[in-house]
């Protein structure tokens, strides 16, 4: 999961076009996330988020060579490089709640992501919140406790997974926003990758020495080989959505949109692999998305009104 939408330096040109990139891209993330799960058939979690990290910089090169007049600032950088390591923490734990959970599932705990970004927001960046949001951030936890149910979940310890990658990518998006004031989005990701892409390599081949296996699939099973470079295609385009659709449209027009992956998820989850959240995580679904959108909603009333406003806070 990326996102450039903190990046400041495109322009607002065409709404609409940016609303079809997003569903596209919304759509596309869960089948990245299916080819996820099925290589962890064969191999680890952590082989596998190498894997897909390899292959998405593979496909991003020749992206990135199309498209260099948007690249702009230095792409190797500390920050960039703390980027790159937040993105292996954050992918590595949504990747090992896959194994164990059905995808939606997973991802309906990782949307407490943007409840998350708001209450970091306040803390790191100084974005004040409102009372009104800062409640629909607590519903919303609530709402992801539901789904996690703490004491209860038969995953056990594994559902905490997808809430620490939450967290971590929430930490990253205030990272990219403080790298894209002097950097464009493309340069922070197609660094963060290749960064992410060097420490895996080293992590694994660390490991390896160690006598832990599983990080590379058999050099015969041509289908693992390609189930990687579908993951890396399927990464490499949605990236590529998602910026097309945050360089022509407003964030808050685009955030709703984002809920849509809950939908493939479960689709392709109960397809490929049989799996149906219960009741009870629809209940905890229900409620994670209701507070994201309130807060997407209170966004753009103050972006509307900020103006008349004398006083922050709502």
């Amino acid at each position: 999961m990326q996102n450039p939408s903190l990046s400041p330096e495109m322009p607002v040109i065409r709404p609409d076009s940016g609303m079809l990139y997003m569903i596209a891209a919304m759509l596309l993330l869960p089948v990245g996330d299916t080819l996820a799960k099925l290589l962890s058939e064969t191999m680890n979690p952590l082989g596998v988020t190498m894997s897909r990290i390899l292959a998405q910089a593979l496909f991003l090169a020749p992206v990135a060579w199309v498209l260099r007049r948007r690249l702009r600032g230095s792409m190797f950088s500390p920050v960039v490089a703390l980027s790159g390591g937040l993105l292996i923490v954050s992918l590595t734990s949504l990747i090992t709640a896959f194994t164990v959970m059905p995808i939606a599932t997973a991802i309906a705990i990782f949307f407490v992501e943007p409840l998350i970004l708001t209450l970091l927001a306040g803390l790191m960046l100084g974005e004040r919140a409102g009372p009104r949001r800062l409640i629909a951030v607590g519903v919303g936890l609530i709402g992801a406790l539901i789904v996690i149910r703490p004491g209860f979940s038969s995953y056990g310890w594994a559902t905490l997974l997808p809430l620490v990658s939450a967290v971590v990518y929430a930490i990253n998006m205030i990272i990219l926003k403080r790298a894209s004031a002097t950097r464009s989005a493309l340069t922070v990701q197609c660094g963060a990758t290749v960064y992410a892409a060097l420490g895996l390599m080293v992590i694994t081949g660390g490991l390896h020495l160690a006598g832990m296996t599983g990080f590379t699939p058999q050099t015969a099973d041509l289908r693992v080989w390609a189930l990687i470079l579908c993951a890396g295609a399927v990464a490499a385009t949605s990236f590529v959505l998602v910026a097309e659709a945050y360089r022509n449209a407003d964030a808050t027009a685009l955030a709703p949109f984002q809920y849509l992956e809950i939908v493939t998820a479960t689709a392709l989850g109960f397809l490929v692999f049989g799996d149906f959240p219960d009741a009870l995580t629809w209940v905890g679904v229900a409620i994670i998305l209701g507070s994201g959108v309130y807060i997407f909603h209170r966004e753009q009333l103050s972006t509307t009104r900020a103006p008349r406003r004398k006083r922050g806070g709502r």
